[in-house]
């Protein structure tokens, strides 16, 4: 991946609704060159084109980032649950004596408990630990500065 790329990609990750014209205007990269490159990271790059929304506008007031160590037997299970799960907005796994990192939005902090009792009462889950997220400091950033994307 060359600069042209890094600075498409980080004007994307700005703004991807921005019109490829002003993409160009703003890198000098021709319109025909930024649909290009555009296409060519489609489904490996650039995995998924979303939007980042501010759940408590929509009434859920409460979000959670759980970590959970599940029984060996039942971590299969555990992850095609979670994954369909519409209260969980991301799911990891990850390491350190846990298994899964949950994103969990709900519209209250009771809808956490009870999901947190079912996922309990479901599967064998030798322990958890939640941290309610307070405030977005700082969210999906990373490459947004096409100053700074560039390569040296």
């Amino acid at each position: 991946m060359n600069n042209k790329d890094l600075e498409i990609i980080s004007h994307l990750r700005q703004n991807a609704r921005m019109p490829l014209t002003i993409m160009s205007k703003k890198t000098r990269i021709p319109v025909s060159t930024i649909f290009g490159r555009l296409k060519t990271h489609a489904d490996n790059v650039i995995a998924k084109h979303t939007s980042l929304l501010n759940f408590a506008l929509l009434g859920y007031y409460a979000r959670a980032n759980i970590t959970i160590k599940v029984d060996r037997d039942d971590k299969q299970i555990v992850k095609e649950y979670l994954t369909k799960h519409q209260a969980v907005n991301s799911l990891y796994k990850i390491n350190n004596g846990y298994d899964f990192m949950i994103e969990g939005v709900f519209r209250q902090v009771s809808d956490m408990e009870n999901f947190l009792d079912e996922l309990e009462n479901k599967f064998r889950i030798s322990d958890r630990k939640s941290f309610f997220i307070i405030e977005d400091l700082k969210r999906e950033a990373f490459l947004c500065n096409p100053h700074l994307a560039i390569m040296e």
